[in-house]
């Protein structure tokens, strides 16, 4: 086992990165996904070592040997057999090609995207500065990807200033109304809003329409799966009620 890989030894046992990985995959949908974030991992480690030192202190104190420790580990093995049924009851769901196909074709309306444009946006925070901004591109004293990350305050300037494709409703109104009304290309502003005063550049637009399948694939997928999972578990469970309820 490679040094770099232990994060601490508590008596007999070696807590590795490994093991952090693992204790984060036990979280729940919404802690694990902040688990790319560094100071998030520092703290689930700090907590894996404490459940560890706990863990140590509480056989010094004989704790296994009391009535409440036998109560919770049989609850403890209780849970973690029923997570297993419910792992294996519901591993025989699957969703194929043409179940994911025939969803699509039979509810397009729910994949409708409507009306988007793809835009750049220059911020600063006076309109004079943006009229000055204005008259160096227009000029070609330099491009507007170059006006925004020299003078933007909007973190976008390192893409200069691309903020990628958005619909209605995605943005303030006085930014989204100047924004679809631009033409492609077309250098606008300045824009005045709550966050100061932008120059505009509209690089794509795209009208209302169905999203493609490929596009939508695999929400379709997730949701059909889910449903089958549901469906299997509930079958189970009223098979399992007969068997064993009195």
């Amino acid at each position: 086992m490679s040094e770099s890989n232990v994060v601490i030894k508590v008596k007999d046992y070696t807590i590795t990165e490994a093991d952090v990985d693992q204790f984060i995959d036990t979280l729940p949908p919404e802690q694990k996904q902040y688990a790319a974030n560094p100071m998030f991992r520092e703290q689930m480690k700090q907590q894996l070592v404490a459940l560890a030192l706990l863990s140590e202190y509480g056989k010094e104190e004989k704790l296994e040997e009391t009535p409440e420790y036998e109560k919770l580990l049989e609850s403890a093995k209780r849970d973690i057999l029923a997570q297993l049924a419910v792992k294996q009851v519901i591993s025989a769901a699957s969703v194929s090609d043409d179940e994911i196909k025939e969803f699509y074709e039979a509810n397009k309306d729910r994949f409708k995207k409507g009306d988007s444009v793809s835009a750049k946006h220059i911020l600063v925070d006076d309109e004079a500065l943006c009229n000055e901004v204005k008259e160096m591109i227009e000029k070609g004293d330099k491009t507007f990807e170059e006006a925004a990350l020299a003078h933007s305050t909007c973190p976008s300037k390192e893409r200069g200033g691309d903020l990628g494709e958005f619909g209605k409703g995605q943005m303030v109104p006085e930014f989204e109304e100047a924004s679809f009304a631009a033409e492609i290309d077309a250098l606008v502003g300045p824009v005045k809003t709550q966050f100061g005063y932008h120059l505009i550049k509209v690089y794509d637009k795209k009208e209302a329409a169905v999203a493609p399948l490929e596009e939508v694939k695999d929400q379709i997928k997730a949701n059909l799966l889910q449903q089958k999972q549901g469906e299997l578990y509930n079958e189970k469970l009223n098979e399992l009620h007969k068997k064993y309820a009195e």
